[in-house]
């Protein structure tokens, strides 16, 4: 597992009569492989939600989307993440929210928070152009100002981003089980610090395996920038009893670790822990901070 997972309640349809184009879709969503700029992705039918549709980029789930429910996320770490920025930026009437996204995929997030925050300004950085223009054709995504997503890197785009520009950046980016070296590194989160707003909010999906080295660092790495950090994932996870998503936060103020989004973390299909600054810290203790020149072999 690395960008996303199904557990609990997503069935979908495997085996769904699958078609191979070349061509843009068009009036929505229909089952098959699609070609894009870094390879082909699929989509595919959800068994249980007539609305719902999975997302597949070479070969590996990445997104799923409730075409009548923006609000429905069935992909654990993205609800772990969105109770999270709820409990740091509350859901008052006229809350704008600017947000950036690093990594694109189906945009569940920006389509979530787009109803959650009516008032919301979105950015969406992804890197693979005909993936954005058949997400955007397929989803029926909002129109800018409100989401705009823009083809690039992740790391070039951010370096080019005003100071205090965002109050969220959610970084999500994957080639395989990892995300690129240079989006983990101090150099890069220093760069994030600097486009976030005082009192804005970084958070970053990591993959990992059982023996949590790469969480290790990535928390090490991020508590090197922000003077404050969390860290949310389910028991088994943090115990290295298999892989999967471990969901890190990083702010220049207190982040929410209360008795509310403890109960709202344990209330999902996958029950989640959050850990606060000092757990984090003790965790990433020993741990390298990665750095954009470190040797070959530690990238």
């Amino acid at each position: 597992m690395a960008r996303g997972e199904r557990r609990g309640r997503l069935r979908v349809n495997e085996s769904a009569g699958v078609i191979e184009t070349q061509g843009v879709a068009q009036n929505g969503p229909v089952a098959g492989v699609y070609y894009v700029d870094t390879g082909d992705c699929e989509l595919v039918p959800d068994d249980d939600n007539p609305n719902g549709w999975l997302l597949k980029i070479n070969g590996v789930q990445s997104s799923h989307i409730d075409l009548a429910d923006p609000l429905q996320l069935s992909f654990e770490y993205m609800r772990w993440i969105a109770e999270l920025v709820h409990q740091q930026f509350p859901q008052e009437p006229g809350a704008r929210l600017r947000a950036l996204h690093l990594g694109g995929g189906a945009c569940s997030l920006a389509r979530y928070f787009h109803s959650a925050y009516p008032d919301a300004r979105q950015v969406v950085v992804e890197l693979d152009g005909k993936l954005a223009n058949y997400v955007r054709d397929w989803f029926k995504l909002p129109k800018a100002p409100l989401l705009r997503i823009r083809v690039g890197e992740a790391r070039e785009v951010t370096e080019t981003l005003t100071d205090d520009s965002r109050d969220l950046i959610i970084r999500d980016v994957f080639a395989g089980a990892f995300t690129p070296y240079l989006l983990t590194t101090r150099e890069f989160t220093e760069h994030a610090a600097r486009v976030l707003a005082p009192g804005g909010l970084y958070v970053v999906n990591s993959g990992d395996a059982p023996d949590l080295k790469n969480a290790r660092q990535e928390a090490a790495t991020i508590a090197s920038v922000f003077p404050h950090a969390a860290l949310i994932a389910d028991p088994p996870m943090l115990k290295g009893r298999r892989y999967g998503n471990i969901i890190f936060a990083g702010s220049d103020r207190p982040i929410e670790d209360g008795a509310k989004l403890r109960r709202q973390l344990l209330g999902g299909a996958v029950p989640a822990q959050i850990w606060n600054n000092e757990q984090v810290r003790d965790f990433a203790r020993g741990a390298k901070v990665r750095v954009d020149d470190a040797p070959a072999a530690q990238k």
